[in-house]
């Protein structure tokens, strides 16, 4: 297994084990086109710290955009995901034009000179749905 690929299921099981409670996600595995993006308007539209969600944007938060159908995948507002070659969860914000289609674009802040850098790239996530708790009714005697 190469050292990329283990590194990455060490850190969905990290991940994992630092949720509230073991079984709260359900972890999904995806490659997806990921490339990067800044809060300016230039990139995004006139006023470029709100997401389409409605969510503030500020530089250092671990935040990403998702194209449209992966939403239908469970790639949510508030999704948490984690990113190969990237540290930590990053989560859903925002949604990306609806000509994009199995692509992330991961906010950078306003370092453009990073998310030059990073590119386009073919990347692994692994992105957690909340399972739904279990109601447990009591007998009717």
């Amino acid at each position: 297994m190469k050292r990329h690929q283990t590194l990455f299921i060490v850190v969905i099981l990290i991940i994992s084990c630092k949720a509230d409670k073991p079984n709260d996600y359900t972890w999904n595995k995806l490659t997806v086109t990921a490339t990067a993006f800044n809060s300016l308007a230039y990139q995004t539209n006139s006023n470029p710290q709100i997401t389409a969600f409605g969510d503030s944007l500020k530089p250092g938060l671990k935040y990403i955009a998702v194209s449209r159908d992966l939403l239908k995948l469970g790639l949510e507002h508030n999704t948490p995901v984690a990113i190969e070659g990237l540290n930590g969860l990053y989560i859903v914000k925002d949604k990306m034009h609806w000509r994009w289609k199995k692509r992330i674009d991961i906010y950078m802040g306003l370092d453009v000179k990073a998310a030059k850098k990073w590119g386009r790239k073919k990347v692994s996530i692994a992105y957690g749905i909340k399972n739904e708790p279990i109601l447990k009714l009591e007998d009717e005697d």
